[in-house]
């Protein structure tokens, strides 16, 4: 089994394969009379032609490092974004395509009061939470067309930190 060391989740080393979502830096601006800052339009939401956004609420029992990956699966027709409700970390894999296929797989800890948007057609892990509960908001793409592909990985990698 190959082994992946899963590195700290920062908006550049995600860049390829999707967004990072967190409150971090200054805010783009105040809004409600000066008191929350606003962090505008974080994420590159993708729904493409025949679909809409949705919002669903994922419940992921929680898993441990090391960590097997051992599916990938890929979502053709819309981004995905993953927002956790609780300040637990969780781990994100996902791998670049290639030419349709799942490329070498990589692995991000994401921090606490970070979520991700995975960009359409990225390849990932699913979800990961590392402590109970495993809660998520999920803005995803609802739609009539197939928007899943899953492959098997082996052999499978180990994650670790």
């Amino acid at each position: 089994m190959k082994t992946i060391v899963a590195q700290p989740l920062t908006a550049q080393a995600f860049a390829l394969f999707g967004d990072v979502l967190e409150c971090s830096g200054a805010p783009d601006k105040m809004i409600n009379a000066g008191l929350c800052g606003r962090y505008h339009d974080r994420a590159q939401m993708d729904f493409g032609p025949e679909g809409r956004a949705g919002l669903s609420l994922f419940n992921a029992e929680a898993r441990s490092l090391p960590y097997t990956l051992d599916l990938l699966e890929q979502h053709p027709e819309g981004s995905q974004a993953f927002i956790p409700m609780t300040p637990a970390p969780f781990l994100v894999t996902v791998a670049p395509d290639d030419d349709g296929e799942p490329g070498l797989p990589q692995a991000f800890l994401a921090a606490p009061y970070q979520g991700i948007n995975l960009h359409r057609g990225t390849w990932h892990g699913v979800l990961t939470p590392l402590a109970a509960p495993g809660i998520f908001a999920v803005v995803d793409r609802i739609g009539e067309t197939p928007n899943l592909r899953e492959v098997s990985l082996d052999p499978p990698y180990l994650v670790v930190s």
